[in-house]
């Protein structure tokens, strides 16, 4: 799951990327290009039984990511915006900052 925050004052948008832990072994990351491609980390929440990743990106933009579970398995997210191909024969999720 994808939450968006847009701000009025500024030219950012907060993005929570929300992956469900039945879904998970061990470990999630978000892969993005905003990261240039390197794994980042998401916090297991115990109270929503989900791992979250928080960022903030710039508004009107959009972003390719995928989630790497367990180091070996690779998820989209059901809630991205479009999909995109990505050259290995699978497809990204495609981000939209756009409001």
């Amino acid at each position: 799951m994808i939450n968006k925050r847009f701000f009025k004052t500024k030219d950012e948008v907060e993005v929570t990327f929300e992956l469900p832990s039945d879904q998970v072994g061990q470990s999630a990351c978000v892969v993005a290009d905003f990261s240039n491609w390197q794994p980042i980390a998401m916090k297991k929440v115990a109270k929503s039984q989900s791992y979250k990743f928080k960022t903030r990106l710039p508004k009107n933009q959009q972003f390719e990511f995928r989630y790497l579970v367990d180091e070996s398995q690779w998820v989209n997210d059901p809630s991205a915006d479009r999909y995109t191909p990505n050259g290995f024969g699978e497809d990204n999720g495609l981000l939209t900052t756009y409001q």
